[in-house]
């Protein structure tokens, strides 16, 4: 029988959840990630790891930031995270977008109705053994088995025109 996951609270100082993410985290703004605090990570972990995907992409699930190996007794992502470090000063190893780019890329739906875009943060029980660069997939198929905890902030952002 698997043991229950914990679950981690995770905010953001920029938007509440199920809110609008503000322009600037956004492409058509500054297009730099939000901060993001998060608590009652569970005992045991040894590494984090955040994947930030759209859901409501029009060709389906659409990443938007892939980071591992964040320290387990880390507490937040400032603002403005480096898009051009593979591995940040505190162990955080960043993967491959959807855009084909390293680090976070900001939401760009289409015209129409506004989609989700929910930050998963995972604590683990180990570190990631993948080199920087590495995809949603690459993460999960190396995360398997290996979560302890889970949370979930979702904001909204759509565009009416362009």
């Amino acid at each position: 029988m698997a043991t229950p996951r914990a679950d981690i609270s995770v905010t953001s100082l920029a938007f509440e959840s199920d809110e609008v993410i503000p322009t600037e985290y956004t492409a058509d703004g500054r297009n730099v990630s939000p901060p993001l605090k998060w608590e009652s990570v569970p005992a045991g972990a040894r590494s984090l790891a955040l994947v930030c995907e759209d859901p409501d992409a029009p060709k389906g699930l659409f990443v938007h930031w892939v980071a591992y190996n964040l320290p387990a007794d880390a507490r937040e992502l400032t603002e403005g995270v480096s898009a051009k470090e593979e591995t940040l000063p505190d162990g955080t190893t960043q993967g491959t977008n959807g855009f084909g780019k390293l680090g976070y890329g900001g939401p760009s739906p289409p015209p129409g109705k506004p989609h989700r875009y929910e930050f998963h943060l995972y604590a683990l029980d180990r570190k990631i053994d993948l080199p920087a660069g590495a995809t949603r997939e690459q993460l999960r198929a190396a995360m398997k088995d290996h979560v302890l905890g889970e949370g979930e902030l979702t904001g909204r952002y759509g565009r009416t025109g362009i």
